[in-house]
């Protein structure tokens, strides 16, 4: 299994939408890097979501459903399904893991408009101890 962390804008798509969906398509990703993280993705792999502004925060987890697929939106792009797993006790607010050294070369640290990205194991412990995930 992998982790990987997904940003949605809160008043676009949040993770209280994924909650009450129970599945969502997550499509609409047009940037090249970010494609070839989603054509990664397994069904299983854990998914860190987190909400871009205002609120900057890993709020919760969630899983995939259904590997790369075409994109509905434009199938030259990738798609995944994903449902909720978890809510975060505690959003990890983009300042704490910018403080922490441990997240220096972390992909949401280096390339803040990357919105799809690997979370490497140790740094997935530390979002996972930091964030008390409470079961659905």
């Amino acid at each position: 299994m992998t982790y990987w962390l997904i940003k949605s804008e809160p008043d676009e798509y949040s993770f209280a939408h994924l909650l009450r969906d129970q599945r969502a398509v997550w499509d609409g990703v047009r940037n090249p890097q970010a494609r070839r993280y989603l054509s990664e993705m397994q069904v299983g792999d854990k998914l860190f979501y987190y909400h871009s502004m205002p609120e900057r925060a890993v709020v919760g987890l969630a899983q995939v459903t259904r590997a790369a697929f075409p994109d509905p939106t434009d199938p030259r792009w990738i798609a995944v399904e994903i449902r909720p797993l978890s809510r975060f006790a505690q959003p990890i607010p983009l300042a704490r893991i910018k403080a922490d050294p441990r997240f220096a070369d972390f992909a949401l640290v280096r390339q803040a408009r990357l919105s799809v990205m690997p979370v490497p194991p140790p740094l997935a412990d530390i979002l996972l101890e930091w964030g008390q995930p409470i079961s659905l």
